[in-house]
């Protein structure tokens, strides 16, 4: 990608940032577009950058690490433009240039790995799949996430949800996840036994470490306070109770969750905002793998794939949809709020 194409991706991410809920990072995304130049190895990298900038999260490489100095009160004069201070784009264009500078290595450091969220509001998108498939199937559910992260949403039915005036979960948990509804109701009946749980990402976050929990609290987008304090709730459950994650390609762990799995019990593959970011290949190794597999489900091991992802680049929301076997029916469930903040059932 050249220069402009480079440029043109932060403010594409700027506009997006508004929509989200995130001014202060559209604010930054702007000014970055600016002030991203050749003198420092942070505006080399950014502005030679040899993939392609939207899959990558190029944007949103560079806020985090941004965001991970002002975490971890590395740059004073940097923090002081970040919320709840209130500043204009012109007042952090002008402190940019120098705080990259003064952190460089650091900042190209932090280029290195794709974003990782684990946002935990996505299970109050996930959470009436799963009953779906707990209702239909009338069995225990064996899960299987794919670039779960720190594998947070492993821990999805130990947080408490409220959806208007329906709720369901633990009262007492402290992750509570409260998604706008738009349009009908969101069905929670049925009961949610999880037999097995385990996830796989390519560069798993163990939160057991200072640096690697940074990292992951640094994607937050900076002036999303709850988002925050959600992922700090969540971390304290998964402290208590690890969930199972392992290092892994999407498609080798796929195959062999699938080739071991039990009679008795339903196989539910899910993902969410992820799938972006895989190659094509293991996109199609994954889907193969599958669709092999569900010619041999039954009513007693039948197989499902529950997934929260954007079907079309141009929407502003993503899809929550089904397949289940026998029969490799696909449904649309609902429309979702990247973050989880709003869910529109179409059932």
């Amino acid at each position: 990608m050249d220069e402009r194409d480079i440029r043109d991706h932060f403010l594409a991410q700027a506009k997006a940032c508004d929509g989200l809920g995130s001014p202060f990072t559209a604010k930054l995304c702007r000014a970055l577009a600016k002030v991203l130049d050749a003198n420092t190895r942070t505006g080399q990298a950014v502005l030679a950058w040899p993939g392609d900038a939207r899959a990558d999260a190029l944007s949103l490489r560079l806020c985090g690490a941004l965001h991970a100095l002002v975490l971890a009160g590395a740059d004073e004069r940097l923090t002081l433009l970040y919320p709840p201070n209130q500043t204009s784009e012109d007042e952090i264009a002008a402190v940019l240039p120098e705080a990259i500078a003064r952190s460089d290595e650091r900042i190209v450091a932090g280029l290195a790995g794709a974003p990782q969220t684990n946002e935990i509001a996505r299970s109050a998108m996930l959470l009436p799949g799963f009953l779906t498939v707990a209702r239909e199937a009338g069995l225990p559910l064996d899960l299987c996430e794919i670039g779960a992260s720190a594998g947070l949403n492993l821990l999805f039915d130990s947080f408490h949800y409220r959806y208007g005036d329906a709720e369901w979960g633990d009262p007492a948990s402290p992750v509570r996840l409260a998604p706008e509804v738009r349009g009908r109701a969101v069905p929670l009946n049925g009961e949610i036994n999880v037999r097995h749980r385990s996830g796989c990402d390519i560069a798993p976050v163990d939160f057991a470490d200072a640096a690697a929990r940074l990292r992951l609290r640094s994607f937050i987008w900076a002036g999303q306070a709850a988002r925050l304090a959600r992922l700090d709730a969540a971390l304290s459950l998964a402290e208590k109770f690890p969930p199972l994650l392992v290092r892994a390609d999407g498609a080798e762990f796929v195959e062999k969750a699938l080739a071991a799995r039990q009679q008795d019990g339903a196989f539910v593959l899910y993902h969410s905002i992820m799938w972006q970011y895989l190659p094509r290949a293991t996109k199609d190794a994954i889907t193969a793998t599958l669709e092999q597999a569900g010619r041999q489900a039954t009513a007693a091991a039948p197989i499902a794939r529950l997934r929260m992802e954007p079907r079309d680049p141009t929407n502003n929301w993503a899809v929550l949809s089904l397949t289940l076997w026998p029969g490799g029916e696909t449904r649309r469930l609902a429309h979702c709020d990247y973050h989880g903040r709003w869910i529109e059932w179409m059932g």
